[in-house]
């Protein structure tokens, strides 16, 4: 939320520097994230000063240029060219001096330089209104008043605001402060803790007269709960044209674009007071009469954006006697939208159920500034305030008349909330004794009144704009927040609770494989857990039947949660690439979601990705691509960390993954390998091979035991090493090689490795041939030659008779 420093001081005259009062209203709870400056016009028009043209002629070396000569009041004049068709002598214009910086409209600066033009000298530039900021005319040059002094700066005519702009991240129970005069109230009671008393400014609406009763429009509210209050006057006469300089200062010093001076005014009053507003074209209300209610499912309505909306049965809607004309609270339709050509209007002001406006924004994706602050609950007793103050701004700047009696639809007063307030609480919530006088003025300075005060506490009544203060915690929290935070003093001692912990908590153990990654050169990312529904297409079918879809997504690109993390790592994946991040080793410990036949449920996930190099160009080796076997490496290298040693290899394919491995442990998969389809890389743009791992994080926690931690002496005696080069079918493992080795000798076997892949035409059909080495030990003695053999000889066996494997 922007707020303009100029305007607050509207409110309460503090002449405090805008560093100074940010660091307050941060104090107070509207967190200021940053301070900005605007300028109404760029530049503020420094260096450009009033000319006299006191010749003009053909340039001689151009038919469209013109030669002029211009006294600036300050000596000489300058020779000027100048291409503009309306120049002449005799003429007071803007002129930018050299060395003057002007702004271009997308706001980039361009310095006046003095230089040649067709040969000719120019010494400055006359400019037009565009050129200078003061407008959108380039038609030709200014023209200026001819009783103005050349030389005079053009600051000095023009009046140019420079203003300070907070940019205050609201919280969204803070309702109340989502306006230029909430934040003043909440200033104001802030300086007043600092001894710094103010008066707070009230926009005055006691000059509002009824002119006639002359456009007199009925109100028709269907549901009390959806539309507990609804107020309307209408205005005639008036003529709609663009806002004086003022209110467009205003509205563009916090990001606005000034549209007419009608709707100029409520974007005005909403920011000023926080109430939202909104102009129908009265001549366009058929029936004289506004309906407040809800219609079939399925209606068209066509939205002041020009989009054909379909509404749900829940929108609650401004209607005529024909026609909708409004999606209440959030966004105007174009049939009843004030033109140029609009002559009288009718004002509404009211007070739409938060929720209902919630729900109705999130279903047609609009958010708007008037939905933002029905959402979060506005102040119920500001709706008449607010739209007498608008009425009278209209006709002030609209010229027209006051056509009928304010209307209030209110028929079930809300009343303010009472809290018991006790002193305790408040001091042990706190952990400091507070005054009680200062309790109490900081209530009275909250607009809390104290109705009755007895030993033990204070009686309470919460005033209407304050919808988020329900409860005695919360008047406390109010209570602390004006008294200051820093004012609280540390104890000398502290004391906490140090809960029971084992080594197996899912947070250490993620933290562990976390600092485990991320010293094998992976980078850890955060991902959104939701999805486009078409993006599902892209993985098996049974993905899209068991998606948990939106009820109010977003946007389309939201709408359902992932049911798989490797969409949304591809997605990281394609960003890093695009931005020649190529060579990528990426992890993400999330969690997928399913719909079960009863209910819903969440899955625990690590995921890794993989593409490119593994190793960067070294002076001492070239770079070495990633490949299957690097990941498969590194999920091994995190099951052996995490104790899960007796592992069982599938070869498995899917649609996503191509030549992949399941690893499961018990009975329970625990991890899923392999590259990823080209059809989901080429879906997202990607070029290079990825390999992806999807690790069941719920199922490697249930796969962890409590394992006590052996140590052995290091062997005395040394290893012996044997190799074997094996003639083996295509579809053997190489873990079926090594699970043998080990079953057959079990006791002297230390180490099997496989060193070296043969396949080619030198071989049968079917064949390939792996190279493996044995690593023998005893721990008591040296083994020998001939034990060695022996142990080898049964090995080789035990290969040729169950595998099938010969000697090479």
């Amino acid at each position: 939320m922007n707020i303009s420093y100029n305007w607050l001081r509207q409110f309460i005259t503090i002449d405090w520097p805008a560093e100074k009062t940010g660091e307050l209203l941060t104090d107070l709870g509207l967190e200021v994230e940053g301070i900005s400056e605007f300028e109404s016009v760029k530049g503020r028009l420094q260096g450009v000063v009033v000319g006299h043209v006191q010749t003009c002629i053909q340039h001689p070396n151009a038919d469209r240029l013109k030669l002029t000569t211009v006294d600036i009041g300050q000596g000489a004049p300058l020779q000027i060219v100048c291409g503009a068709p309306n120049v002449a002598a005799g003429q007071k214009v803007p002129v930018a001096t050299v060395g003057t910086t002007l702004y271009a409209e997308d706001g980039q600066p361009w310095a006046i330089k003095k230089g040649k033009i067709r040969g000719e000298f120019s010494h400055g530039m006359i400019c037009a209104e565009d050129e200078l900021g003061l407008g959108k005319s380039h038609d030709g040059i200014m023209v200026l008043d001819d009783t103005l002094t050349p030389g005079t700066p053009l600051s000095e005519i023009y009046k140019v605001e420079k203003d300070q702009v907070f940019e205050i991240g609201l919280t969204p129970n803070r309702s109340d402060a989502m306006s230029h005069f909430g934040v003043a109230r909440d200033l104001k009671a802030g300086l007043e803790q600092q001894e710094v008393s103010l008066k707070l400014i009230t926009p005055s609406t006691s000059n509002f007269l009824i002119d006639n009763r002359s456009l007199k429009i009925d109100i028709e509210v269907d549901d009390y709960d959806l539309a507990p209050r609804y107020c309307g006057v209408t205005i005639s006469k008036l003529i709609v044209q663009e806002s004086p300089d003022w209110l467009k200062v205003r509205l563009q010093a916090i990001g606005l674009t000034p549209i007419n001076n009608i709707v100029d005014v409520t974007n005005y009053v909403l920011h000023e007071l926080g109430q939202p507003l909104h102009a129908f074209d009265a001549a366009k209300i058929k029936g004289s009469k506004v309906k407040v209610k809800t219609l079939p499912k399925g209606t068209k309505f066509v939205t002041l954006d020009g989009v054909e909306r379909k509404l749900h049965e829940e929108d609650l809607m401004i209607c005529d006697s024909d026609k909708p004309m409004c999606i209440a609270g959030v966004f105007g339709g174009e049939h009843s939208a004030v033109t140029e050509n609009t002559t009288s209007i009718f004002l509404e002001s009211a007070y739409f159920d938060p929720i209902s406006i919630r729900k109705t924004a999130k279903r047609h994706g609009l958010n708007t500034d008037a939905s933002f602050r029905f959402e979060r609950g506005i102040d119920i007793n500001l709706c008449e305030y607010a739209l007498i103050r608008a009425a009278q701004l209209i006709k002030e700047i609209a010229g027209g008349e006051i056509s009928s009696d304010v209307m209030d639809f209110y028929p079930n007063k809300k009343k303010d909330f009472q809290v018991f307030l006790t002193f305790d609480k408040i001091n042990k919530l706190i952990g400091e004794e507070i005054p009680s006088d200062t309790i109490k003025s900081i209530l009275a300075s909250l607009e809390i009144k104290v109705n009755n005060v007895t030993e033990s506490g204070l009686g309470l009544t919460i005033p209407s704009y304050r919808s988020d203060v329900q409860r005695e915690v919360d008047v406390i929290e109010e209570i602390l927040r004006v008294y200051g935070y820093n004012k609280i003093k540390f104890g000398s001692k502290f004391t906490a609770s140090v809960a029971g912990t084992t080594t197996h908590e899912n947070h250490k153990l993620q933290d562990t494989i976390g600092d485990f990654l991320v010293s094998r050169g992976f980078y850890e990312i955060m991902t959104n857990s939701l999805e486009a529904e078409k993006n599902l297409a892209a993985l098996s079918e049974d993905h899209a039947t068991k998606a948990v879809k939106m009820l109010n997504p977003l946007s389309q690109d939201l709408s359902v949660m992932r049911t798989s993390m490797l969409l949304s790592g591809m997605q990281a994946v394609a960003h890093n690439q695009n931005r020649r991040k190529q060579d990528l080793k990426l992890f993400e410990f999330g969690k997928t979601y399913v719909t079960k036949a009863n209910g819903h449920g969440e899955n625990a996930h690590l995921s890794l990705w993989v593409t490119g190099n593994k190793t960067k160009d070294h002076w001492l080796e070239k770079s070495i691509v990633a490949e299957f076997f690097f990941l498969k490496g590194v999920v091994s290298a995190i099951l052996d960390r995490l104790g899960i040693h007796q592992r069982q290899e599938q070869a498995i394919s899917s649609k996503e993954m191509s030549d992949g491995i399941s690893i499961t442990s018990k009975n329970r998969e625990l991890v899923t390998i392999g590259m990823v389809s080209t059809g989901i890389t080429s879906k997202f743009g990607i070029k290079t091979e990825v390999f992806f791992a999807d690790m069941n994080w719920d199922n490697i926690q249930k796969s962890i035991t409590k394992t006590a931690i052996v140590y052995q002496e290091v062997p005395k005696y040394p290893a012996v090493n044997r190799d074997l080069a094996l003639l083996i079918h295509e579809d053997i493992s190489y873990q079926d090689i090594e699970q043998l080795a080990y079953q057959t000798e079990r006791k002297l076997l230390k180490e099997v490795n496989l060193f070296d892949v043969y396949r080619g035409n030198k071989l049968p059909e079917g064949k390939k041939s792996y190279a493996i080495s044995l690593t023998f030990q005893d721990d008591r003695k040296t083994l020998t030659d001939k034990q060695v053999e022996k142990i080898m000889s049964k090995i080789q066996h035990q290969l040729t008779e169950k595998l099938g494997a010969e000697l090479r």
